[in-house]
């Protein structure tokens, strides 16, 4: 990340080179072997290594020999091609159980745009990123300052907002690339196609952050919180986040356990100054629909079809504060028996 960053100062990259199952980061050498890796790609590629951003994924601390990425350079390259997303996607994962690739289109001033997505990240996934990678492509014409702006804007919405285990990495990466060739209009101004675009990275991106939480490390539910009635979005952001994070929460979920006082427990913390008296909660899943909590104060339900509520795959936790017009969503998993095996044994 730190010498991607560098890269980027100027707003420019050609290529992307990514290395999976052994991190470079915490080495003795780790800044010398990316700066290498980079050297390696644009040697083959005939551009300046300056263009060139690097990500790399695995154990920590653990030497990341340059033999085998030089041995092996001339062939990555040789086999570079436009079917080649989905190989990608497959070689970047790590603890994933599946590969993460999403792509959607739109229309810019009669021109059709593109962008694809691919990304990984299992386990260590909590806001800010952490151990997930995510690598961006679009051929629409936007100024570097506004696809930055774009992106950030969505992955604050989005991937941001992935809580798997409250764990955070040392190796994290977002990049988005444009090249222009889908010959729309320059976007250089935050105008309505501007607005379009972003909004189709948001959607695209959810997707992303979707996927990377119902894969979390042992996971066997997907839960999404929306948050509503929140004073801002940032408030509702940390709500959902919190609560998405809690270690009792996805343990009540592993249970099936309506248990909503943890929920109720999560917001308390959070940091955001709310009167307790106006907050509701309400499960919903494929088996229907169920009211926990009114104003602050618990409801009486039924426990059977709590149960079969809460056995289902994918489960919404609605929380609303009663206290503001602002809302926002975070995805989270519960936490299982595998995760700790997963994790026991992770390096050995």
């Amino acid at each position: 990340m730190t010498l991607t960053k560098k890269h980027l100062e100027n707003g420019v990259a050609r290529a992307v080179l990514c290395n999976s199952g052994n991190a470079n980061t915490c080495n003795p050498d780790g800044p010398q072997i990316a700066e290498d890796m980079c050297e390696l790609l644009a040697a083959e590629l005939g551009i300046a290594p300056e263009d060139v951003i690097i990500g790399s994924t695995g154990v920590i601390g653990q030497p990341l020999p340059i033999e085998p990425v030089a041995k092996t350079m001339p062939a990555l390259v040789a086999g570079l091609s436009v079917e080649g997303g989905s190989l990608a996607a497959e070689a970047i994962m790590t603890t994933d159980t599946v590969k993460k690739e999403f792509a959607c289109e739109l229309e810019l001033g009669g021109k059709t745009v593109r962008i694809g997505l691919i990304c990984k990240g299992s386990g260590m996934i909590a806001p800010n990123m952490a151990t997930m990678l995510c690598f961006i492509t679009t051929d629409a014409a936007i100024t570097a300052e506004l696809l930055h702006k774009a992106l950030k804007y969505a992955i604050d919405r989005s991937i941001n907002c992935v809580v798997v285990d409250g764990d955070q990495s040392t190796n994290d990466t977002a990049a988005i690339m444009a090249n222009g060739l889908a010959g729309n209009a320059l976007i250089e101004s935050e105008n309505g196609d501007y607005l379009a675009f972003r909004e189709a990275l948001c959607e695209l991106t959810a997707s992303a952050a979707r996927l990377l939480a119902s894969d979390g490390e042992g996971a066997t539910r997907l839960l999404t919180c929306h948050v509503t009635g929140a004073p801002d979005y940032e408030s509702g952001k940390t709500v959902a986040r919190t609560i998405i994070g809690s270690s009792l929460v996805k343990c009540a979920f592993f249970g099936a356990d309506a248990n909503w006082g943890r929920i109720l427990c999560a917001i308390g913390y959070a940091g955001v100054e709310l009167d307790v008296t106006r907050i509701s909660v309400t499960f919903e899943s494929a088996s229907g629909r169920i009211d926990l909590c009114r104003d602050g104060a618990g409801l009486e339900f039924d426990e059977e079809l709590a149960k079969k509520l809460l056995c289902q795959k994918q489960i919404d936790i609605i929380v609303h504060l009663g206290q503001g017009d602002a809302s926002a969503t975070a995805w989270g998993c519960d936490m299982t028996y595998d995760y700790v095996k997963i994790n026991g044994d992770y390096r050995t």
